[in-house]
Protein backbone atom coordinates (compact mmCIF):
# COMPACT_ATOMS: atom_id res chain seq x y z
CA UNK A 1 0.00 0.00 0.00
CA UNK A 2 0.94 3.66 -0.25
CA UNK A 3 3.20 5.34 2.17
CA UNK A 4 1.84 8.26 3.75
CA UNK A 5 4.04 11.09 6.12
CA UNK A 6 0.77 11.43 8.60
CA UNK A 7 -0.40 9.06 10.88
CA UNK A 8 -3.70 8.63 10.38
CA UNK A 9 -2.32 8.38 6.74
CA UNK A 10 -0.44 4.84 8.00
CA UNK A 11 -3.35 3.78 10.08
CA UNK A 12 -5.76 3.48 6.83
CA UNK A 13 -3.12 2.48 5.18
CA UNK A 14 -2.62 -0.33 7.03
CA UNK A 15 -6.86 -1.17 7.69
CA UNK A 16 -6.83 -0.93 3.84
CA UNK A 17 -3.74 -3.79 3.78
CA UNK A 18 -5.82 -5.78 5.79
CA UNK A 19 -8.56 -5.42 3.73
CA UNK A 20 -7.10 -6.31 0.86
CA UNK A 21 -5.75 -9.12 2.73
CA UNK A 22 -9.40 -10.35 3.05
CA UNK A 23 -11.05 -8.90 0.33
CA UNK A 24 -12.93 -10.65 -2.94
CA UNK A 25 -10.22 -11.90 -5.04
CA UNK A 26 -9.91 -12.01 -9.06
CA UNK A 27 -10.53 -15.97 -8.64
CA UNK A 28 -13.28 -16.06 -6.56
CA UNK A 29 -15.23 -14.44 -9.63
CA UNK A 30 -17.05 -17.23 -11.66
CA UNK A 31 -18.50 -16.56 -15.14
CA UNK A 32 -20.02 -18.09 -18.16
CA UNK A 33 -22.08 -17.09 -21.11
CA UNK A 34 -25.53 -18.63 -22.54
CA UNK A 35 -25.15 -19.12 -26.23
CA UNK A 36 -27.66 -16.62 -26.85
CA UNK A 37 -24.82 -14.34 -25.74
CA UNK A 38 -25.58 -13.50 -22.26
CA UNK A 39 -23.16 -13.05 -19.92
CA UNK A 40 -23.26 -14.20 -16.42
CA UNK A 41 -21.23 -13.40 -13.51
CA UNK A 42 -21.04 -15.60 -10.51
CA UNK A 43 -19.68 -14.92 -6.68
CA UNK A 44 -19.96 -17.22 -4.09
CA UNK A 45 -20.59 -15.79 -0.79
CA UNK A 46 -21.97 -17.37 1.83
CA UNK A 47 -22.09 -14.82 5.13
CA UNK A 48 -25.35 -13.97 4.82
CA UNK A 49 -28.47 -16.01 3.38
CA UNK A 50 -29.02 -13.63 1.09
CA UNK A 51 -28.10 -13.02 -2.73
CA UNK A 52 -28.43 -10.87 -5.36
CA UNK A 53 -29.26 -10.18 -8.90
CA UNK A 54 -28.02 -7.36 -10.87
CA UNK A 55 -29.10 -7.16 -14.77
CA UNK A 56 -27.09 -4.60 -16.83
CA UNK A 57 -28.57 -3.34 -19.86
CA UNK A 58 -26.27 -1.81 -22.17
CA UNK A 59 -28.65 0.84 -23.08
CA UNK A 60 -28.82 4.45 -22.08
CA UNK A 61 -29.38 7.76 -23.57
CA UNK A 62 -26.50 7.66 -25.66
CA UNK A 63 -28.29 5.26 -27.78
CA UNK A 64 -31.50 7.49 -28.50
CA UNK A 65 -31.90 9.71 -31.51
CA UNK A 66 -34.01 13.37 -31.95
CA UNK A 67 -37.42 11.85 -31.71
CA UNK A 68 -37.07 8.82 -29.22
CA UNK A 69 -34.94 10.72 -26.80
CA UNK A 70 -35.84 9.59 -22.88
CA UNK A 71 -37.20 6.08 -24.45
CA UNK A 72 -33.99 4.28 -22.45
CA UNK A 73 -35.56 6.17 -19.18
CA UNK A 74 -38.96 5.12 -19.70
CA UNK A 75 -38.52 1.37 -20.06
CA UNK A 76 -37.29 1.34 -16.49
CA UNK A 77 -40.58 2.03 -15.32
CA UNK A 78 -42.21 -0.14 -18.32
CA UNK A 79 -40.20 -2.96 -16.83
CA UNK A 80 -42.44 -2.80 -14.12
CA UNK A 81 -45.78 -3.07 -15.51
CA UNK A 82 -46.74 -6.48 -16.76
CA UNK A 83 -45.78 -9.63 -18.91
CA UNK A 84 -47.10 -12.63 -20.13
CA UNK A 85 -47.13 -14.56 -16.70
CA UNK A 86 -46.71 -11.40 -13.74
CA UNK A 87 -49.28 -9.02 -14.92
CA UNK A 88 -49.31 -5.25 -13.97
CA UNK A 89 -48.00 -4.65 -10.49
CA UNK A 90 -47.02 -8.46 -9.83
CA UNK A 91 -43.65 -8.21 -10.50
CA UNK A 92 -43.16 -6.18 -7.25
CA UNK A 93 -46.15 -8.06 -5.21
CA UNK A 94 -44.09 -11.74 -6.30
CA UNK A 95 -40.72 -10.26 -5.25
CA UNK A 96 -42.00 -8.80 -2.36
CA UNK A 97 -43.79 -12.02 -1.07
CA UNK A 98 -40.70 -13.96 -1.39
CA UNK A 99 -38.73 -11.68 0.80
CA UNK A 100 -37.30 -9.99 -1.85
CA UNK A 101 -36.97 -5.79 -3.32
CA UNK A 102 -35.34 -4.52 -5.78
CA UNK A 103 -34.69 -0.90 -7.77
CA UNK A 104 -33.82 0.17 -11.39
CA UNK A 105 -31.54 3.37 -12.65
CA UNK A 106 -30.88 4.61 -15.64
CA UNK A 107 -27.76 6.76 -17.20
CA UNK A 108 -26.78 8.04 -20.47
CA UNK A 109 -24.80 4.89 -20.62
CA UNK A 110 -26.31 2.14 -19.13
CA UNK A 111 -30.03 0.75 -17.64
CA UNK A 112 -29.66 -1.48 -14.47
CA UNK A 113 -32.13 -3.47 -12.58
CA UNK A 114 -30.96 -4.45 -9.00
CA UNK A 115 -32.98 -7.84 -6.71
CA UNK A 116 -32.12 -8.61 -3.67
CA UNK A 117 -33.96 -11.62 -1.62
CA UNK A 118 -33.55 -14.68 0.34
CA UNK A 119 -31.11 -17.23 -1.60
CA UNK A 120 -33.91 -19.20 -1.66
CA UNK A 121 -35.90 -17.02 -3.85
CA UNK A 122 -33.43 -17.61 -6.58
CA UNK A 123 -35.33 -19.69 -9.03
CA UNK A 124 -38.75 -16.87 -8.60
CA UNK A 125 -36.15 -14.20 -8.98
CA UNK A 126 -34.94 -16.18 -12.48
CA UNK A 127 -38.55 -16.52 -13.40
CA UNK A 128 -39.13 -13.18 -12.53
CA UNK A 129 -36.82 -11.63 -14.91
CA UNK A 130 -36.68 -13.92 -17.60
CA UNK A 131 -40.82 -13.43 -18.04
CA UNK A 132 -40.00 -9.02 -18.66
CA UNK A 133 -36.72 -9.71 -20.82
CA UNK A 134 -39.22 -12.29 -23.30
CA UNK A 135 -42.62 -11.23 -22.83
CA UNK A 136 -43.32 -7.56 -21.22
CA UNK A 137 -46.63 -5.82 -22.57
CA UNK A 138 -46.50 -3.08 -24.33
CA UNK A 139 -49.91 -2.42 -24.36
CA UNK A 140 -51.18 1.93 -25.28
CA UNK A 141 -52.95 1.60 -21.87
CA UNK A 142 -50.22 0.89 -19.66
CA UNK A 143 -48.00 3.02 -22.02
CA UNK A 144 -50.07 6.25 -21.12
CA UNK A 145 -50.27 6.18 -18.19
CA UNK A 146 -46.54 5.69 -17.59
CA UNK A 147 -46.25 8.17 -20.45
CA UNK A 148 -48.14 10.72 -18.03
CA UNK A 149 -45.69 9.71 -15.18
CA UNK A 150 -42.71 10.13 -16.85
CA UNK A 151 -44.23 14.06 -18.15
CA UNK A 152 -44.65 14.67 -14.47
CA UNK A 153 -41.40 13.65 -13.27
CA UNK A 154 -39.61 15.39 -15.60
CA UNK A 155 -41.54 18.61 -14.64
CA UNK A 156 -40.68 18.10 -11.13
CA UNK A 157 -37.72 17.08 -11.16
CA UNK A 158 -36.58 20.04 -12.94
CA UNK A 159 -38.38 22.36 -10.57
CA UNK A 160 -37.14 20.64 -7.57
CA UNK A 161 -33.39 20.23 -8.67
CA UNK A 162 -31.50 23.25 -9.20
CA UNK A 163 -28.57 20.20 -10.67
CA UNK A 164 -30.81 18.74 -12.96
CA UNK A 165 -32.10 22.43 -14.29
CA UNK A 166 -28.75 23.91 -14.79
CA UNK A 167 -27.05 20.41 -15.86
CA UNK A 168 -29.54 19.89 -18.82
CA UNK A 169 -28.89 23.30 -20.36
CA UNK A 170 -25.31 23.10 -19.95
CA UNK A 171 -25.24 20.03 -21.58
CA UNK A 172 -26.96 21.21 -24.40
CA UNK A 173 -24.44 23.73 -24.94
CA UNK A 174 -21.61 21.51 -24.51
CA UNK A 175 -22.29 18.76 -26.48
CA UNK A 176 -22.93 20.01 -29.81
CA UNK A 177 -22.86 15.98 -31.64
CA UNK A 178 -22.90 13.60 -29.21
CA UNK A 179 -26.07 12.19 -27.56
CA UNK A 180 -24.64 12.90 -24.34
CA UNK A 181 -26.32 16.28 -25.39
CA UNK A 182 -29.52 15.87 -23.98
CA UNK A 183 -30.50 14.75 -20.50
CA UNK A 184 -31.68 11.10 -19.56
CA UNK A 185 -35.14 11.86 -19.31
CA UNK A 186 -35.64 13.34 -22.39
CA UNK A 187 -37.21 16.00 -24.53
CA UNK A 188 -40.88 16.75 -23.59
CA UNK A 189 -41.94 16.60 -26.84
CA UNK A 190 -40.04 13.54 -27.73
CA UNK A 191 -41.67 11.53 -24.20
CA UNK A 192 -45.34 13.03 -25.69
CA UNK A 193 -44.25 11.26 -29.42
CA UNK A 194 -43.25 7.29 -28.87
CA UNK A 195 -45.39 5.60 -30.65
CA UNK A 196 -45.90 1.60 -29.31
CA UNK A 197 -43.62 0.25 -32.75
CA UNK A 198 -41.01 2.64 -30.96
CA UNK A 199 -41.18 0.78 -27.71
CA UNK A 200 -41.17 -2.47 -29.09
CA UNK A 201 -38.53 -2.25 -31.77
CA UNK A 202 -36.27 -0.48 -28.50
CA UNK A 203 -37.09 -3.35 -26.46
CA UNK A 204 -36.74 -5.96 -28.99
CA UNK A 205 -33.18 -4.99 -29.51
CA UNK A 206 -31.82 -3.28 -26.55
CA UNK A 207 -32.95 -5.77 -24.29
CA UNK A 208 -31.90 -8.75 -25.94
CA UNK A 209 -30.37 -11.09 -23.76
CA UNK A 210 -26.76 -10.66 -26.08
CA UNK A 211 -27.10 -6.74 -24.61
CA UNK A 212 -27.11 -7.83 -21.02
CA UNK A 213 -24.39 -8.66 -18.23
CA UNK A 214 -25.79 -10.37 -15.62
CA UNK A 215 -23.88 -10.42 -12.03
CA UNK A 216 -25.71 -12.76 -9.31
CA UNK A 217 -23.64 -12.59 -5.87
CA UNK A 218 -24.38 -14.34 -2.19
CA UNK A 219 -25.71 -17.92 -0.91
CA UNK A 220 -25.70 -19.58 -4.42
CA UNK A 221 -23.66 -22.23 -6.11
CA UNK A 222 -22.57 -21.59 -9.76
CA UNK A 223 -23.92 -25.26 -10.88
CA UNK A 224 -26.88 -24.10 -9.08
CA UNK A 225 -26.90 -20.35 -11.30
CA UNK A 226 -25.98 -22.26 -14.81
CA UNK A 227 -29.23 -24.82 -14.25
CA UNK A 228 -31.68 -21.95 -13.48
CA UNK A 229 -29.93 -19.91 -16.09
CA UNK A 230 -30.11 -22.53 -19.16
CA UNK A 231 -33.66 -22.92 -18.15
CA UNK A 232 -35.06 -19.25 -17.84
CA UNK A 233 -32.82 -16.96 -19.87
CA UNK A 234 -31.02 -19.34 -22.53
CA UNK A 235 -34.65 -19.81 -24.35
CA UNK A 236 -34.54 -15.78 -25.16
CA UNK A 237 -33.18 -15.64 -28.52
CA UNK A 238 -30.22 -13.33 -29.24
CA UNK A 239 -31.14 -10.23 -31.56
CA UNK A 240 -29.14 -8.62 -34.23
CA UNK A 241 -26.74 -6.37 -31.97
CA UNK A 242 -27.65 -2.62 -31.52
CA UNK A 243 -26.16 -0.35 -34.16
CA UNK A 244 -23.09 1.47 -32.68
CA UNK A 245 -22.44 4.76 -31.16
CA UNK A 246 -20.31 6.74 -33.92
CA UNK A 247 -20.56 10.11 -33.29
CA UNK A 248 -17.43 11.26 -32.08
CA UNK A 249 -17.91 15.15 -30.13
CA UNK A 250 -15.61 17.62 -32.24
CA UNK A 251 -13.01 19.56 -30.37
CA UNK A 252 -14.50 22.66 -28.70
CA UNK A 253 -12.34 25.10 -29.68
CA UNK A 254 -13.63 27.97 -26.91
CA UNK A 255 -15.38 28.89 -24.21
CA UNK A 256 -19.14 28.54 -24.58
CA UNK A 257 -21.78 29.86 -21.96
CA UNK A 258 -25.41 29.73 -21.65
CA UNK A 259 -27.93 31.87 -19.15
CA UNK A 260 -30.87 30.14 -17.35
CA UNK A 261 -33.73 31.77 -15.73
CA UNK A 262 -35.62 30.36 -12.73
CA UNK A 263 -37.56 32.67 -10.71
CA UNK A 264 -37.21 30.66 -7.39
CA UNK A 265 -33.51 30.37 -7.12
CA UNK A 266 -32.43 32.44 -3.92
CA UNK A 267 -28.66 33.01 -5.04
CA UNK A 268 -26.97 32.18 -8.04
CA UNK A 269 -25.74 28.75 -9.26
CA UNK A 270 -22.51 28.33 -11.09
CA UNK A 271 -21.50 25.22 -13.35
CA UNK A 272 -18.37 24.03 -14.99
CA UNK A 273 -18.35 21.42 -17.78
CA UNK A 274 -14.50 20.60 -18.88
CA UNK A 275 -14.48 17.79 -21.58
CA UNK A 276 -12.55 14.73 -20.51
CA UNK A 277 -12.01 11.73 -22.00
CA UNK A 278 -13.93 7.86 -21.48
CA UNK A 279 -13.64 6.10 -18.24
CA UNK A 280 -11.22 3.37 -19.89
CA UNK A 281 -8.78 6.41 -20.48
CA UNK A 282 -5.60 6.15 -19.22
CA UNK A 283 -6.34 9.68 -17.13
CA UNK A 284 -9.45 8.38 -15.54
CA UNK A 285 -7.98 7.92 -12.38
CA UNK A 286 -5.77 11.08 -12.01
CA UNK A 287 -9.12 13.02 -12.74
CA UNK A 288 -10.99 11.05 -10.41
CA UNK A 289 -8.65 12.29 -7.59
CA UNK A 290 -8.08 15.80 -8.58
CA UNK A 291 -12.27 15.75 -7.88
CA UNK A 292 -11.65 14.50 -4.42
CA UNK A 293 -8.75 17.20 -4.24
CA UNK A 294 -11.27 20.09 -5.16
CA UNK A 295 -14.51 19.18 -2.94
CA UNK A 296 -13.99 16.14 -0.81
CA UNK A 297 -14.36 17.34 2.72
CA UNK A 298 -13.88 20.44 4.71
CA UNK A 299 -9.86 20.65 3.70
CA UNK A 300 -10.92 20.33 -0.08
CA UNK A 301 -9.84 23.37 -2.19
CA UNK A 302 -13.26 24.81 -3.44
CA UNK A 303 -14.33 24.33 0.07
CA UNK A 304 -11.38 26.42 1.42
CA UNK A 305 -11.71 28.73 -1.19
CA UNK A 306 -15.15 29.40 -1.39
CA UNK A 307 -16.85 28.18 1.58
CA UNK A 308 -14.58 29.16 4.13
CA UNK A 309 -14.41 32.60 2.72
CA UNK A 310 -18.52 32.66 2.44
CA UNK A 311 -18.30 32.90 -1.27
CA UNK A 312 -20.41 30.02 -2.05
CA UNK A 313 -22.79 28.09 0.13
CA UNK A 314 -21.40 24.61 -1.04
CA UNK A 315 -19.53 23.03 -3.93
CA UNK A 316 -19.61 19.75 -5.51
CA UNK A 317 -17.75 17.97 -8.70
CA UNK A 318 -19.03 15.12 -10.72
CA UNK A 319 -17.16 13.07 -13.53
CA UNK A 320 -19.49 10.16 -14.42
CA UNK A 321 -17.96 6.83 -15.30
CA UNK A 322 -19.03 7.04 -19.03
CA UNK A 323 -18.38 4.93 -22.68
CA UNK A 324 -17.36 7.82 -24.59
CA UNK A 325 -15.80 11.52 -23.44
CA UNK A 326 -17.85 13.06 -20.96
CA UNK A 327 -17.87 16.04 -18.96
CA UNK A 328 -16.09 16.94 -15.85
CA UNK A 329 -18.52 18.79 -13.63
CA UNK A 330 -17.74 21.87 -10.66
CA UNK A 331 -21.02 23.56 -9.67
CA UNK A 332 -21.40 26.38 -6.88
CA UNK A 333 -24.15 27.76 -4.75
CA UNK A 334 -23.36 31.34 -4.19
CA UNK A 335 -23.67 32.84 -0.82
CA UNK A 336 -26.04 35.56 -0.48
CA UNK A 337 -24.64 38.81 -1.84
CA UNK A 338 -22.17 36.92 -4.07
CA UNK A 339 -23.08 37.61 -8.17
CA UNK A 340 -22.90 34.62 -10.42
CA UNK A 341 -19.88 36.28 -11.68
CA UNK A 342 -18.31 36.48 -8.36
CA UNK A 343 -18.52 33.02 -7.48
CA UNK A 344 -17.20 32.07 -11.07
CA UNK A 345 -14.33 33.85 -10.42
CA UNK A 346 -13.18 32.56 -7.52
CA UNK A 347 -14.32 28.83 -8.42
CA UNK A 348 -12.10 29.32 -12.02
CA UNK A 349 -9.53 30.85 -9.61
CA UNK A 350 -8.99 27.97 -7.58
CA UNK A 351 -9.17 25.41 -10.38
CA UNK A 352 -6.31 27.55 -12.03
CA UNK A 353 -4.51 27.35 -9.32
CA UNK A 354 -3.75 23.64 -8.99
CA UNK A 355 -2.92 23.71 -13.08
CA UNK A 356 -0.39 26.52 -12.51
CA UNK A 357 1.25 24.88 -8.84
CA UNK A 358 0.38 21.38 -8.53
CA UNK A 359 -0.64 19.75 -5.39
CA UNK A 360 1.29 18.65 -2.44
CA UNK A 361 2.20 14.64 -1.66
CA UNK A 362 0.43 15.31 1.49
CA UNK A 363 -2.87 16.22 -0.35
CA UNK A 364 -3.13 13.37 -3.17
CA UNK A 365 -2.48 10.86 0.01
CA UNK A 366 -5.24 12.10 1.68
CA UNK A 367 -7.53 11.43 -1.19
CA UNK A 368 -6.27 8.18 -2.17
CA UNK A 369 -7.05 7.19 1.29
CA UNK A 370 -10.31 8.55 1.18
CA UNK A 371 -10.74 6.64 -2.30
CA UNK A 372 -9.49 3.20 -0.86
CA UNK A 373 -11.54 3.26 2.21
CA UNK A 374 -14.62 3.99 0.00
CA UNK A 375 -13.43 1.50 -2.22
CA UNK A 376 -13.28 -1.50 0.52
CA UNK A 377 -16.06 -0.73 2.15
CA UNK A 378 -18.18 -0.95 -1.16
CA UNK A 379 -16.38 -4.46 -1.76
CA UNK A 380 -17.70 -5.65 2.38
CA UNK A 381 -21.13 -6.30 1.17
CA UNK A 382 -22.82 -8.55 -1.72
CA UNK A 383 -24.63 -5.62 -2.11
CA UNK A 384 -21.36 -3.84 -3.11
CA UNK A 385 -19.50 -6.51 -4.81
CA UNK A 386 -22.07 -6.95 -7.58
CA UNK A 387 -22.78 -3.97 -8.34
CA UNK A 388 -18.93 -2.78 -8.47
CA UNK A 389 -18.44 -6.10 -10.90
CA UNK A 390 -20.72 -4.96 -13.05
CA UNK A 391 -19.70 -1.67 -13.74
CA UNK A 392 -15.88 -2.35 -13.96
CA UNK A 393 -16.84 -4.95 -16.18
CA UNK A 394 -19.62 -2.57 -18.30
CA UNK A 395 -16.97 0.46 -17.76
CA UNK A 396 -13.72 -0.68 -18.24
CA UNK A 397 -14.27 -3.83 -20.69
CA UNK A 398 -13.31 -6.25 -18.02
CA UNK A 399 -14.08 -6.98 -13.98
CA UNK A 400 -10.82 -8.03 -13.61
CA UNK A 401 -9.58 -4.31 -13.85
CA UNK A 402 -11.94 -3.69 -10.37
CA UNK A 403 -8.88 -5.87 -8.93
CA UNK A 404 -6.16 -3.39 -10.35
CA UNK A 405 -8.40 -0.20 -8.83
CA UNK A 406 -6.07 0.10 -5.99
CA UNK A 407 -2.93 -0.11 -7.53
CA UNK A 408 -4.01 2.28 -10.29
CA UNK A 409 -5.30 4.93 -8.14
CA UNK A 410 -1.58 4.45 -6.26
CA UNK A 411 0.26 5.06 -9.30
CA UNK A 412 -0.59 8.56 -9.54
CA UNK A 413 1.94 11.45 -8.59
CA UNK A 414 1.44 15.08 -7.93
CA UNK A 415 2.69 15.50 -11.32
CA UNK A 416 -0.27 13.48 -13.01
CA UNK A 417 -2.46 15.80 -10.80
CA UNK A 418 -0.85 18.73 -12.75
CA UNK A 419 -1.01 17.48 -16.23
CA UNK A 420 -4.93 16.53 -15.99
CA UNK A 421 -5.85 20.53 -14.96
CA UNK A 422 -3.64 21.73 -16.98
CA UNK A 423 -4.96 19.16 -20.06
CA UNK A 424 -8.44 19.58 -19.34
CA UNK A 425 -9.18 21.82 -16.81
CA UNK A 426 -8.83 25.24 -19.42
CA UNK A 427 -10.86 27.87 -20.73
CA UNK A 428 -11.54 26.65 -24.56
CA UNK A 429 -12.70 23.13 -23.20
CA UNK A 430 -14.96 25.00 -20.85
CA UNK A 431 -18.77 25.20 -20.71
CA UNK A 432 -20.22 28.07 -18.31
CA UNK A 433 -23.50 27.66 -17.20
CA UNK A 434 -25.63 30.34 -15.27
CA UNK A 435 -28.63 29.63 -12.93
CA UNK A 436 -30.41 33.04 -11.24
CA UNK A 437 -33.59 34.89 -10.98
CA UNK A 438 -32.17 37.31 -12.43
CA UNK A 439 -29.47 38.07 -15.26
CA UNK A 440 -26.74 40.42 -14.70
CA UNK A 441 -26.31 43.60 -16.13
CA UNK A 442 -23.90 44.14 -19.50
CA UNK A 443 -21.35 46.28 -17.44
Amino acid sequence: MMRTIIALGVSIAVLCTAAAAQATQVDDIQSFTLDNGMKIMVLEDASIPNANMYLFWKVGSRNEVPGITGISHFFEHMMFNGSKKYGPKMFDRTMEAAGGANNAYTTENVTVYTDWFPASALETIFDLEADRIAHLDINAEMVESERGVVTSERTTGLENSNWRTIQEELKGVAFRAHPYSWSVIGHESDISAWTLDDLVQYHKTYYAPNNAVVVIAGDVKLNEVKALANKYFAPIPAQAPPREVKTVEPLQKGERRVYVHKASVSTPNVMLGYHVPATTHADYYALDLLSSILTSGNSSRLYQGLVEQQVAIEVETYMPMSFDPNLFYVMGVANPGITATELEKSMISEINRVAREGVSQHELDKVKNIKLMDFYRSMETINGKANTLGTYELYFGNYAQLFNAPESYNKVTPDDIQRVAQTYLRRANRTVAVLAATEESDQ
